[in-house]
């Protein structure tokens, strides 16, 4: 399996294509590091000091919209409530909100890129297979002695494997731009998280790590998706086009249901944000951490299934 990996990850970065991806990825770091450098040093980053008065502004505007609209919706209940809390917890600890622009709230401010590395990676989970079938080399591999399992396992690997080099290459990239264009925090960093009711701090580095990985969750189904299109109608274009559509829009629509439906809770995009249950409010109020990783499962269970069915009993002789 090992070396079933390697080859396809040797033909993947045989393509010009791939490089120009990790090119992009790059570029889009440090220009992001860039303009937030410009921005920073054109606007004061001193603490504010009437932040406790705007503090309880908010507190009682949002306890206001917590008693005239939360009241009859309880995700909007449950933002208003975190939202509250935050804001107490920096009022009663003398807490003033970050105005620090430093390494890490770079590489909080970089997960926005994980987008592009989801777009990059969609690309190439629609192409593996696909490729194959349009170039006709399928019939080469198909020949050997080896399982039309193991292949496809391998080329799905490899897929995923190329996700968390991107991701990596994001996360390190971005904290070594931020180390050097805005330092690190004069003061010990850490990270406020709203959980169970209860305000928490968390250690920052850990903090961001978790994102990350709590991102490419939904960059892995949606690839998974990707490459099971690939391989059941071997066309790249349908799948890239449907899972990039479903990337940048299935979030929203989603958010869009949950708010109205109750049974928006099953479809996939409701799940794949666990962050929501770290640090956030659910789309709907029943949902739990264990419901959403059962129905994530249940959607991986079924893109394997189709994907490495039709792929078994595939003719390919034509």
């Amino acid at each position: 399996m090992l070396k079933l990996i390697w080859n396809e990850w040797i033909k993947l970065f045989k393509k010009t294509g791939t490089y120009v991806m990790i090119g992009l990825l790059i570029v889009g770091v440090i220009a992001m590091g860039g303009i937030l450098k410009y921005e920073d040093s054109n606007s004061s980053s001193s603490v504010n000091d009437n932040w406790q008065e705007e503090l309880e502004t908010m507190v009682s505007s949002d306890q206001e919209a917590l008693d005239n609209i939360g009241s009859n919706n309880a995700n909007l209940r449950m933002f208003y409530e975190r939202q509250i809390a935050l804001n107490e917890y920096h009022l009663q600890n003398d807490l003033a909100p970050p105005s620090e622009k430093h390494i890490w709230t770079f590489v909080y401010d970089a997960v926005a890129l994980t987008s592009l590395a989801g777009l990059f990676t969609i690309i190439v989970a629609a192409g593996i297979v696909a490729s194959e079938f349009s170039s006709g080399t399928i019939k080469f591999l198909l020949i050997r002695p080896i399982s039309r399992t193991k292949l496809l396992l391998s080329k799905y690997l490899t897929v995923i494997l190329f996700s968390l080099g991107l991701l990596a290459i994001v996360f390190l990239l971005s904290s070594l731009v931020g180390s050097i264009l805005f330092g690190f925090p004069a003061e010990q960093s850490f990270h406020l998280a709203y959980r169970d009711g209860e305000v928490i701090e968390r250690n920052i580095i850990l903090h961001l790590i978790m994102q990350y990985l709590l991102y490419s969750i939904d960059i892995f189904m949606i690839s998974t998706m990707a490459f099971m299109i690939s391989s059941v109608f071997r066309n790249s274009s349908l799948a890239i086009g449907f899972s990039l559509f479903l990337l940048f829009m299935g979030s929203t629509v989603t958010l869009l249901l949950a708010s109205r439906f109750e049974w928006a809770k099953y479809i996939l995009f409701s799940n794949t944000d666990l962050n929501v249950y770290f640090d956030g409010v659910p789309p709907v109020d029943s949902m739990t951490l264990g419901f959403s990783i059962v129905i994530l499962l249940v959607y991986f269970l079924i893109f394997h299934v189709l994907a490495f069915t039709v792929f078994a009993k595939r003719d390919v002789s034509a």
